[in-house]
């Protein structure tokens, strides 16, 4: 299985011939390495409603026939955009052909805001994604701040790899996400959801250098782990 970063909370997973993408944030995104009219999926997980995370879903599933899976309330509304939907709820599993998707709470919000007619439609709660296959699992914090539950999920999971919000201001800031990192036990640590935007810059290596040696592992736009 190959796992790769690409900016933000953008995260693709290369399991068993199928590319699956996590929360593809492209367009206007400043630190991805994506093109999004050209980046090929046949999965989309999405953790929440929020732009920087559902960003080019619509387009890139309608172009890929790609399928989106994601709360019950987000999935209704990308699939009201004539794209193919799997709904899930938090702590509900299913395995699907490509691997075991399991929704986790998060603390954060969800919506779909539209500045134009100043709306705001509620996306259902917002959520991690444990992802399992080949023997591995993923664990994809999406947008929170800490809470004690994470630890809870590193007791009942064997996480290889974990990908932790770092920004603050909207997520976790680094010290709370290395107490994160201690409760879920992971074997590997990514910082994610940091400096695309002026108020969530951090320094990923400082976090890293606040976990156990070998344990926080940066990442640039682009660059892959083999699990």
């Amino acid at each position: 299985m190959k796992v790769s970063y690409h900016g933000h909370s953008v995260v693709k997973i290369e399991t068993n011939g199928i590319i699956i993408l996590i929360d593809p944030f492209i367009t206007g995104n400043t630190t991805t390495d994506l093109d999004a009219t050209t980046i090929q999926a046949d999965i989309i997980l999405l953790t929440h409603g929020h732009g920087d995370h559902v960003g080019d879903t619509v387009d890139i599933a309608k172009r890929n026939n790609a399928l989106v899976v994601a709360s019950a309330e987000l999935a209704d509304v990308i699939g009201w955009e004539g794209v193919r939907t799997h709904a899930m709820s938090i702590g509900g599993a299913h395995t699907f052909d490509f691997g075991r998707v399991k929704l986790t709470q998060a603390f954060h919000s969800s919506s779909y805001i539209n500045p134009e007619t100043r709306t705001i439609t509620y996306t259902g709660m917002p959520t991690g994604i444990l992802f399992t296959a080949e023997g591995k699992t993923i664990y994809h914090a999406g947008d929170t701040g800490l809470f004690y539950d994470m630890k809870v999920i590193g007791e009942r999971n064997d996480i290889d790899i974990a990908f932790l919000p770092i920004g603050d201001n909207h997520t976790m800031g680094p010290e709370d996400a290395a107490v994160a990192t201690d409760w879920l036990q992971a074997k590997q640590v990514v910082p994610i959801h940091f400096n695309t935007f002026p108020f969530i810059e951090q320094d990923p290596h400082y976090f890293a250098s606040l976990l156990k040696e070998g344990v926080g592992i940066v990442l640039n736009p682009g660059e892959m782990i083999n699990l």
